[in-house]
């Protein structure tokens, strides 16, 4: 029996080899080159965004020694501590006894050094520590916002020139602005606060959690485990997919249009920004939370059903939990889309001046996004800066929800 001939490799077997292996390795070096690039573009975004943030986290701050001790001022420290006492406090004349010893520090018009509300600061800490009033004690006091432009090497020459003498003396300086993190908004960037849009944005979150998440659930269980498969049940797939592509604005103009139709004295508040944004968020959550029950084993099932489970009994005790991690997964990847949005919250009047953090779900409230809309149309730099500042917190809350998602999927995986 003759043996086979074995095969030769010809040279147009070589050239199409070696044309392959070039193009796996073409197709190689751009795939990481795509990723370099996403990460160089990323790493940019991050530097030049923390680049700002770091003026928008500092604040400018005149040092002011008081003598409260010769300056007459008095009061009781269960009152000082009432919203009452800032109101005893600027009737004992707190307001000029800043300006003067202001005037008398640095020998300029105090008007022009020290922010008009400068001396509620002043107030504050009486108030926290009332035996300040029997001794002298030195403050750093919000500048005013031309001298704080000054400082910037912006504004006129003579605000720049009185910055640059002032600083020189060591009674200017920029510093650490802790309440940036406490305040509310304000008309002025050195007295601005995200924590006012910040909670905004928490209570929103908090309503679109509430009604998205079970409701997607819900409606992801029936259309892949109860649902028959019919003409009726393909429109709803459809019209589902439909819905999360269909761009945010478009659910602004309908809670415009119902949400506030219902409740027409309820404009700006989170209640009807959660219910807003929750109309966005479910059909994400329904079709993630589909792809997560469809990748559960159909033997889980089988097996559930041979043992005496009812239907139901198989639904939500085993498929559900087997699909929890990609229904989490995706409903927090949903809800970070949804703290993100700005377009929907502006149709429902969520860009009002609120200059105190919301008291509850029906409170007249701000959110991050809206804020930082409304910062990066000011003039003044300093409120450029403090948008940086606030993009920095958005962001840290985003990668907050994002650690979370991946710390819940991990955490209720299930390998079979």
């Amino acid at each position: 029996m003759a043996q086979a001939t074995p095969p030769t490799r010809t040279e147009i077997f070589e050239k199409r080899l070696a044309k392959r292996y070039k193009a796996e390795r073409r197709f190689k070096y751009l795939g990481l080159a795509a990723i370099l690039f996403s990460v160089a573009v990323l790493f940019i975004l991050l530097v030049t965004m923390s680049a700002n943030a770091i003026g928008g986290f500092q604040r400018a701050e005149v040092r002011v020694p008081i003598d409260f001790a010769a300056s007459g001022l008095s009061g009781d420290p269960s009152i000082l501590s009432t919203p009452a006492g800032m109101q005893t406090l600027q009737a004992q004349g707190l307001e000029q006894i800043v300006e003067n010893a202001a005037t008398q520090e640095i020998g300029v018009d105090a008007s022009e050094v020290i922010a008009s509300a400068a001396w509620r600061d002043v107030g504050a800490a009486i108030a926290a520590d009332p035996s300040l009033l029997q001794r002298s004690e030195t403050f750093w006091l919000p500048a005013d916002a031309k001298l704080a432009s000054g400082l910037a090497n912006e504004g006129s020459p003579e605000m720049r020139a009185l910055a640059a003498q002032l600083a020189e003396q060591g009674v200017l300086q920029s510093n650490f602005d802790s309440g940036f993190l406490v305040r509310s908004d304000a008309t002025s960037p050195q007295f601005v606060g995200i924590w006012g849009a910040l909670k905004g944005s928490i209570l929103t979150m908090i309503v679109t959690l509430i009604l998205a998440f079970p409701i997607g659930v819900l409606a992801a269980l029936y259309l892949e485990e109860y649902a028959p498969r019919n003409r009726w049940t393909d429109v709803i797939e459809v019209s589902i997919n439909n819905l999360a592509a269909v761009p945010s604005i478009i659910f602004g103009l309908l809670g415009l249009a119902v949400f506030l139709w219902i409740f027409p004295n309820m404009r700006s508040a989170p209640l009807i920004g959660g219910m807003t944004l929750a109309l966005m968020t479910m059909p994400v959550i329904v079709i993630s939370g589909r792809n997560a029950i469809k990748a559960v084993p159909p033997s889980i099932r089988d097996g559930a059903l041979a043992l005496g489970a009812s239907k139901v009994q198989v639904v939500f005790h085993h498929v559900l939990p087997l699909a929890l991690p990609g229904i989490l997964t995706g409903t927090i990847i949903g809800m970070a889309r949804a703290l993100g949005e700005t377009a929907p919250l502006l149709m429902i009047g969520m860009r009002a001046f609120v200059a105190s953090p919301p008291d509850g779900f029906t409170s007249p409230a701000t959110v991050l996004p809206v804020q930082i809309f409304l910062w990066s149309d000011e003039i003044d730099r300093g409120f450029v800066e403090r948008t940086s500042a606030a993009i920095i917190v958005l962001l840290a809350f985003l990668l907050v929800m994002n650690g979370l998602a991946i710390y819940l999927r991990n955490k209720f995986e299930k390998k079979w």
